[in-house]
Formats: structure tokens, C-alpha cells, sequence
């Protein structure tokens, strides 16, 4: 698989990694521990480099699977890169928490989970919006690296304003983003600013959580524990995390319009992911799941061909028509 730079942390990551939310077993549903390492182990062996975790999936079940899993013979840890993510564990989930404290305290508890001395990449998870204002955050990141816990530090973000602000700390090396056929604003300033100061763009959701995959239709039914059943109007976080914040009908209305423009030798799935990556800007992309199969097919898109102009033409004009008025002012 092609690699790209992550901005200027000297990685070279496969341009599909592994998102691993879903792993945890929790907001996806039940996953049995030894399905959620299967997974990892796919991923590694279909060429995937990078891995993407959080203290929080399963409350660190996500990052201990990653980190049993690289322990196994036949994979060496030196030749992966697992960015994992602080914040979320803080309960109130308010900006006077993070601190230097905290962040220490929360980076120590993943280096345990991964089985590491130093944590390859560390992402503030979504914090609220005053963080992104307030230095000594990210001066605390700059302790923690210096004192080598942590390698490079970046920010999840839920909306493009936090991305550009982060942007503007010389630290932030990376920004991971929501980015699809169906939350398309990060195309236009975000980007443009992210390679101009080489920041590395690490997009998240890129199925908008299976929508793009053309597995769910209208009679499909999630499991009470999975986000897609209990967050579709933010009950739980973000909105936007779920179906990329489109409404489930409008959704599924958008999907069957993109179906008509799938190239013949993809599944609409891998077309989702090779319209990500025609965007130069990004450097990795990182779409979960819990079956082998739907892994490998994932890594096979970024072997594909480019979509044709006339193709990302139809799918501006699907946003245009079914997405842009719900989500592209919200995020």
C-alpha cells in the first residue's frame, strides 16, 4: 500500500489505516476481545501502519488489544504507528481539566494499555471549545514530549474553526477531522492551511458510520448500545459523530443518489474511501469494523484509480441537493 508523510512527524503511514473505536465494545455494540484483536491482526496483515485508538473505547479495552497484539511475534512495534487520544476520561468533560496533571496522568495510563514507553502520537479527544484558547495545554504537551512520553502530540476536533485555531500552536502536528462524501467544509480553508504549514490530516468517519457502505437500509435496526441508535440527535456526544450528523431518512436518501455513480470495479464503500484520498491534503484515512473482509476490501481502495472529474462532480451535486443544508454550517 502507498504511504504518505504525516505532516512533519517523520511517519510515513499507509494512506488507509485503522480506526478502532469499534473494537472497544462499547457505542458499537458487544465485541468479544478476541474478535476485536482479529481485527488488529487483519489490519496489520493487509499492510496497514496506523493505528488509531483512545483511552476510552472500552475504557482502554481498544488500546490493550493493540498493544497485546503488537506483543505477538509476528509483528514488529517499530514499524507501526498507534495515535491514541486524552480528554474524554474527565467527567465533567469541562476545559479546566485539562491541565498538565491530567494530561499526565491520562498519558501514563495508555503507555500501560499499549505496552509503551512513549506514545507515538497523543490527540487531545475533542475537547471543548475553550481549550483550543488556552496555551498552557499545550505547553503541558510540549513537557510531556520533551520529557519523551510522548513522540508528536495533534487534536481531534469536531468542527473546522477548532482545526484552524489548533493549527496556529507550532506544536499541533496533526488535526484528525470528519471528512466524507457527506461533511465536505474541510476541503476548502482547512486544507489549504494544513499543507501550507504541513500539518498532517488524519480523517475519521469516513463511511459516515456505515451509511457509506450501502449496508443499511431502511428497515435496519442497531443494537441499544450502539451510537446509531442512541446518539442520532447528540444524546450522547457530538451529533456530527453519528451518520457524519446527517438526519438517518435524508441520509439514506443521499446514499441511494451516490449508488447511481459507482465505478464498476468498486463497491461503493471503496469509492467513499478513494474520494478521501484524491484529496492530497490528507494524509491517512481510518475506517473502522469488525469483519476481516470489509478490512481488506478497505485497504484495496487506495490501489484504485482515481475517481473521474465527472464523478466528484456528482457527488458535489449530491451534497449540494441532500447533505450541505443540515450539516455544513454545523461543523
Amino acid at each position: 500500500m502507498q504511504t504518505r508523510p504525516l505532516g512533519q512527524t517523520g511517519y510515513e503511514v499507509t494512506e488507509i489505516g485503522l480506526g478502532t473505536w469499534n473494537i472497544g465494545g462499547a457505542a458499537w455494540g458487544d465485541v468479544e476481545d478476541e474478535a476485536g484483536r482479529e481485527v488488529v491482526r487483519t489490519a496489520l496483515d493487509s499492510g496497514v501502519d496506523f493505528l488509531d485508538t483512545a483511552d476510552v473505547y472500552g475504557d482502554g479495552t481498544s488500546e490493550q488489544h493493540i498493544g497485546a497484539v503488537l506483543d505477538e511475534s509476528d509483528y514488529d512495534r517499530e514499524n507501526v504507528v498507534v495515535a491514541t487520544k486524552a480528554g474524554r476520561r474527565l467527567d465533567p468533560h469541562t476545559a479546566e481539566g485539562y491541565n498538565a496533571e491530567n494530561l499526565e496522568r491520562f498519558v501514563d495510563r495508555s503507555r500501560e494499555n499499549l505496552g509503551t514507553e512513549t506514545l507515538d502520537l497523543l490527540q487531545l479527544h475533542c475537547p471543548p471549545n475553550e481549550v483550543y484558547y488556552q496555551p498552557d495545554v499545550f505547553d503541558a504537551l510540549d513537557d510531556l514530549k520533551a520529557r519523551g512520553k510522548i513522540a508528536h502530540y495533534g487534536v481531534s476536533v469536531e468542527k473546522v474553526e477548532q482545526a484552524l485555531k489548533a493549527i496556529e500552536y507550532p506544536g499541533v502536528e496533526t488535526v484528525q477531522i470528519i471528512f466524507n462524501m457527506f461533511r465536505q467544509r474541510p476541503a476548502e480553508l482547512f486544507f489549504e492551511e494544513a499543507k501550507r504549514r504541513n500539518v498532517g490530516v488524519i480523517v475519521r468517519v469516513p463511511l459516515a458510520s456505515g451509511l457509506l457502505t450501502g449496508a443499511i437500509d431502511r428497515e435496519t435496526e442497531f443494537p441499544e448500545n450502539d451510537h446509531r441508535n442512541f446518539n442520532r440527535e447528540g444524546e450522547a456526544f457530538d451529533r456530527g459523530e453519528t451518520f457524519a450528523g446527517l438526519p438517518f431518512e435524508r441520509g439514506l436518501d443521499a446514499v441511494e443518489a451516490v449508488e447511481k455513480h459507482v465505478p464498476e470495479n468498486m463497491t461503493l464503500a471503496q469509492m467513499a474511501l478513494r474520494w478521501i484520498l484524491d484529496h492530497d491534503a490528507v494524509s491517512t484515512v481510518i475506517p473502522g469494523s469488525t469483519s476481516p473482509e470489509h478490512i481488506r476490501d478497505n485497504v484495496a481502495a487506495a490501489e484504485m484509480e482515481p475517481l473521474s472529474h465527472e464523478t466528484h462532480g456528482a457527488v458535489r451535486d449530491i451534497y449540494e441537493e441532500f447533505v450541505s443544508d443540515d450539516v455544513h454550517h454545523r461543523w
